[in-house]
C-alpha cells in the first residue's frame, strides 16, 4: 500500500512539474515550430491534458491528448468543438465551476477539483490545473488543462488506513508538512476541533505548532478560525477531498493545503498535505497589483500620447499603433496597421529610415532619428524617433519636432544675417576707402606733364588698393558661404592672422586690437604650425562672432587680444571632466564689464543674449558652441566683474600639424609668349577683351570666345592649334569646370586653366583638379599660371 501511495504521489508531483514546462514552453504562436513541439509533447505524454481557445465562442476544447481520451472516454471528434462543461456532472460544486470561471476571464492560473463523468456515466474526482499561454505580444492564445483522476489516491489511502498500514516512512521523507487529524463534531454534527494524530518532522517548522501530536487544535490555539474546522469536518464527512489556499491569522501566514479522508469513515480521520506559501502569496498579491498598474499605465500612455507609438514587426509591417496617428497626421489606424514602416517616410528620407530598421534588425537601439513623415492631406511633419529591438518586433515613439526644426533653421539663417549685417557696414566703409584712393590715383593719372616719378607712384597706389580690395572680397565671400561644414586642413595661426584686417573694421577706432600668433618653432628653428582639420567658413564665422560680442561687451571702447597657441588638454567645463589630447587653443579677450557666475552657464543657449532689444539676437555664442562641437572640440569661457572676459575655442589639432611643406618654386613671369596659341573662354566682354589684349602683350597668340560652345567648336575646327585654354568658370549654358572637364576627355594633353573671382558651382563642387586663377588677377599672375600650366602638359606629354 505505501508504495502505491508514494507512485502517486511521485506521479502528482510529476504533473505540477509537466505543467510549469508547458507554461515555459508556450509563448509561440499556434503553427511555429515550437508550439507544434508544444503539442507534441502533450500528445506523448501520460498526463491527461486538453486545450482550450478563448478567442473562439464559448471558449471550445481544440485538442485532447490520447491520455484524456483514455480517461474520459470520449474520442476526440465528441470533444473538440464543445465546452468541457458538459464533463461535469450535477454533483459539481457550482463555486468550483465559478473559480475556474474566473480565473479563465483573469487570464491566471487556478488549481480545482472537479467531479467529472465519464462516457459511460460513471464519475471520477479531477483534479484540474488550467494554465493560460501568452503570445509574444502579451496576447492570450490558449488555456492547457491537465488533469489528474484523484479518486484511486483517495481509494487507495483509505485501504492503507483501514489495513493499519502507517504512513511514518512516507511522512518523514516529504519537506512539505504532512499530518493525519482527527475530527470531533458537536450534537449538531458541526466539526467543532479537531486532534493531531501523527505528523511529520515538517509539520512543526510549517504549521507553526510545537509538541502538537497527540493535541487538540482548540488546546494550541483557542481562536483559531472557524473555517478551518468546517472545511475538514466536510471532508471527513463526505468523503470529498479539498484542495484549498487558506489564511491563519493567529500566525499571520498563508498555507496551500490538501486534505483527503483516510482510514474508516467513522474515525473522522483526515490527511493533511499542507505548504507555508505566504511569501509567495504575497508576491503574487505585489505581481498582479504591479501587472494591473503597469498594464493600467500603459493603456493611459497609449490613448493619450501626443507621441506617435507604433509597434512594428522586422518583417518591416506595423503591428499597432496609437491615436495619435489619426490626431497629428490624420492617418486612421486602418491604414498604419499593416503598413510598411516606410509607407509614410518622405521619399528624401527613405534611406536614413531603411538605415535604421536595420540596425534595429541587428539588436541597436535608435535615439534621434529625424525623418520627414507624410500627413493624410500629402503634407508632413518632421518626426524625432527612437526604438528599441523586442524579439522579433521593435517598439517606437516619435515626437513632433516640426517647430523645433523651423526654428533651426531661423536660427541658422538668422545667425548668418547677424553676423553678415555685423560687416556689412565696416566693409562698405572700407570699400569707400578704396574706391576713393582709386578714383583719385586715375583723376591724377589724366591730368597733363605728369611727373614720370609720380604717375609712377599713382600707378603702385591703384595696384595697392586693388589688392586690399580683392582680399576684403575674398574674406566676405568665404564668410557668407552658406554650406554644411566642409572639413579641410588649415592652420589656425594662420587664419587668425588673415582676419585681423576685418577685425579691426569690425571693431572700430576706439578698440585697440593685439594679435599674438606666435606658437614657437621647433628644434630647426621653424614655426610649429597649429593645424585644424574643420571647416575653415565655420571658423572664420565663429572668430567674427567672438569678436563682436567682446566688442559689443566693451561698449565700443576698450582692449581686445586674440591669441592661438597649443594646449595639451580641454579643461574640466559644464560637469564635464577634462579630457588630455592635443589642442589648438583660440582665446578672445575684452576689457569689457565682464559677466556673473549665473550667466556663465546660459550664454550658449539660442536666443540668449544680455544686450537690449534690437541689438543682438543672442545667435552669435550658440554658433561658436555649436561649431566647437561638431569639430569635436569645446568652448570655455572666464570672467570677471569690471575686468573682461576671455572665450578659449579648444579644437583638435590634425595629426597632420607638423608636417613640413615646403613654399611652391614660384614660376617666374612669362615675359615673351613666343607666339602660343591661347583660347581664352570669357563671357564678360570687358574681362574678355583685357584678357586678349594682355596676352598679346605678352606675346601670345590670344583667341577669344564667349562661351563653352563656342570653345569646343574652336578646339574641334583647329585640331591641335591651341596649346593652353584659359577659362571663366561662371557662364551661360556649361560652366568651365564641366567644359575643362570636357576637354580632358577630347584632348587629354591640352592644359586648361580655370579663372572666377566666386561661384556656388566651386563653392558645392571645387574646380575638379584644375588650376584656378582667382580674380582680380595681375598680367604677372596670368602669365605665370599660363607658364606653369605649359610646363606640366610638357611633362604629361613627354614624361
Amino acid at each position: 500500500m505505501q508504495a502505491e501511495v508514494e507512485r502517486l504521489r511521485g506521479r502528482e508531483r510529476a504533473l505540477e512539474d509537466e505543467v510549469a514546462r508547458l507554461r515555459g514552453a508556450g509563448t509561440p504562436p499556434v503553427g511555429s515550430p515550437r508550439s507544434d513541439l508544444l503539442f507534441t509533447a502533450a500528445e506523448q505524454t501520460r498526463m491527461a491534458m486538453i486545450v482550450t481557445d478563448p478567442n473562439l465562442p464559448d471558449n471550445p476544447i481544440v485538442f485532447a491528448n490520447r491520455a484524456f481520451l483514455e480517461l474520459s472516454g470520449y474520442a476526440a471528434e465528441e470533444l473538440v468543438g464543445r465546452n468541457c462543461r458538459f464533463l461535469q456532472g450535477p454533483d459539481t460544486d457550482p463555486a468550483d465551476v465559478a473559480r475556474v470561471r474566473d480565473a479563465i476571464a483573469a487570464r491566471r492560473d487556478v488549481v480545482v477539483e472537479l467531479v467529472n463523468h465519464r462516457r459511460d456515466g460513471s464519475a471520477f474526482v479531477n483534479e484540474l490545473y488550467v494554465s493560460p499561454v501568452f503570445g509574444p505580444h502579451g496576447e492570450l492564445l490558449y488555456f492547457f488543462g491537465s488533469q489528474l483522476d484523484v479518486s484511486r489516491f483517495q481509494e487507495r489511502d483509505a485501504d492503507a488506513a483501514g489495513g493499519g498500514a502507517s504512513f511514518r516512512s512516507l511522512l518523514e521523507d516529504v519537506e512539505a508538512g504532512f499530518c493525519i487529524i482527527e475530527v470531533r463534531f458537536d450534537e449538531e454534527g458541526r466539526a467543532e476541533d479537531y486532534r493531531f494524530v501523527e505528523v511529520n518532522a515538517s509539520f512543526e517548522r510549517q504549521s507553526v505548532l510545537a509538541g502538537a501530536e497527540g493535541r487538540w487544535m482548540r488546546e494550541l490555539v483557542p481562536d483559531h478560525e472557524r473555517h478551518w474546522f468546517d472545511t475538514y469536518g466536510e471532508v471527513a464527512r463526505t468523503g470529498r477531498g479539498v484542495h484549498f489556499r487558506g489564511v491563519a491569522s493567529r500566525f499571520g501566514r498563508h498555507f496551500d493545503v490538501r486534505a483527503v479522508r483516510v482510514g474508516d469513515p467513522a474515525s473522522n480521520r483526515v490527511a493533511l498535505l499542507f505548504e507555508d506559501v505566504t511569501d509567495k502569496q504575497e508576491n503574487e498579491v505585489r505581481r498582479e497589483a504591479r501587472d494591473r498598474d503597469r498594464a493600467a499605465e500603459r493603456d493611459v500612455v497609449w490613448r493619450n500620447s501626443r507621441d506617435l507609438l507604433v509597434v512594428c514587426g522586422f518583417d518591416g509591417f506595423f503591428r499597432a499603433a496609437n491615436p495619435a496617428w489619426t490626431e497629428m497626421l490624420g492617418w486612421p489606424a486602418g491604414k498604419v496597421v499593416g503598413a510598411r514602416f516606410d509607407a509614410f517616410v518622405h521619399p528624401d528620407d527613405r534611406g536614413a529610415a531603411g538605415r535604421a530598421f536595420e540596425a534595429l534588425r541587428a539588436g541597436e537601439k535608435l535615439s534621434n532619428l529625424d525623418v520627414r513623415v507624410m500627413t493624410a492631406d500629402g503634407g508632413h511633419r518632421w518626426i524625432s524617433w527612437n526604438a528599441i529591438p523586442l524579439g522579433d518586433r521593435l517598439h517606437a515613439a516619435g515626437r513632433d519636432v516640426t517647430e523645433r526644426k523651423a526654428l533651426e533653421e531661423q536660427l541658422r539663417q538668422a545667425q548668418k544675417m547677424e553676423a553678415v549685417g555685423q560687416l556689412t557696414g565696416g566693409v562698405a566703409h572700407d570699400f569707400n576707402n578704396l574706391l576713393t584712393v582709386i578714383k583719385s590715383s586715375t583723376d591724377l593719372l589724366k591730368r597733363p606733364n605728369l611727373a614720370e616719378e609720380r604717375r609712377g607712384r599713382y600707378v603702385d597706389a591703384i595696384s595697392d588698393t586693388v589688392d586690399r580690395a580683392a582680399k576684403l572680397t575674398s574674406q566676405l565671400l568665404a564668410f557668407a558661404r552658406r554650406q554644411a561644414l566642409r572639413p579641410a586642413l588649415f592652420d589656425a595661426a594662420q587664419s587668425v592672422a588673415a582676419i585681423a584686417d576685418m577685425v579691426g573694421t569690425l571693431t572700430g577706432a576706439r578698440i585697440q586690437v593685439e594679435t599674438d600668433t606666435d606658437t614657437g618653432a621647433d628644434e630647426a628653428g621653424r614655426r610649429l604650425r597649429c593645424h585644424v582639420d574643420a571647416d575653415p567658413s565655420q571658423f572664420d564665422t565663429a572668430l567674427v562672432n567672438l569678436v563682436v560680442n567682446a566688442r559689443d561687451a566693451m561698449q565700443g571702447e576698450g582692449r581686445l587680444r586674440i591669441a592661438v597657441r597649443r594646449a595639451d588638454r580641454i579643461p574640466a567645463l559644464r560637469a564635464h571632466p577634462a579630457v588630455p589630447g592635443d589642442f589648438v587653443a583660440v582665446s578672445v579677450s575684452d576689457t569689457g564689464a565682464g559677466m556673473p557666475p549665473d550667466l556663465l552657464d546660459r550664454i550658449f543657449e539660442p536666443f540668449f543674449t544680455t544686450k537690449g532689444v534690437g541689438h543682438g539676437t543672442g545667435l552669435g555664442l550658440s554658433q561658436v558652441f555649436g561649431f566647437a562641437k561638431q569639430s569635436g572640440g569645446e568652448v570655455a569661457v572666464s570672467s570677471a566683474l569690471g575686468i573682461g572676459t576671455t572665450f578659449t575655442l579648444y579644437l583638435p589639432r590634425s595629426a597632420r600639424a607638423e608636417t613640413r611643406e615646403e613654399p611652391e618654386e614660384e614660376t617666374e613671369p612669362l615675359i615673351d609668349g613666343h607666339g602660343t596659341p591661347v583660347l581664352v573662354v570669357e563671357d564678360n566682354e570687358e574681362v574678355g577683351a583685357f584678357a586678349t589684349q594682355a596676352l598679346k602683350e605678352l606675346g601670345y597668340e590670344a583667341v577669344w570666345v564667349t562661351d563653352a560652345q563656342a570653345a569646343l567648336a574652336a578646339i574641334d575646327e583647329v585640331g591641335q592649334r591651341f596649346e593652353v585654354v584659359f577659362s571663366d568658370v561662371v557662364m551661360p549654358g556649361m560652366n568651365g569646370v564641366d567644359l575643362a572637364r570636357e576637354i580632358r576627355r577630347r584632348r587629354p594633353y591640352l592644359p586648361v586653366v580655370l579663372t572666377s573671382g566666386y561661384s556656388h558651382v566651386l563653392a558645392s563642387e571645387g574646380a575638379g583638379g584644375f588650376p584656378l586663377l582667382g580674380k582680380p588677377y595681375s598680367v604677372a599672375d596670368l602669365s605665370r599660371a599660363l607658364r606653369k600650366a605649359l610646363r606640366e602638359r610638357s611633362s604629361l606629354a613627354y614624361g
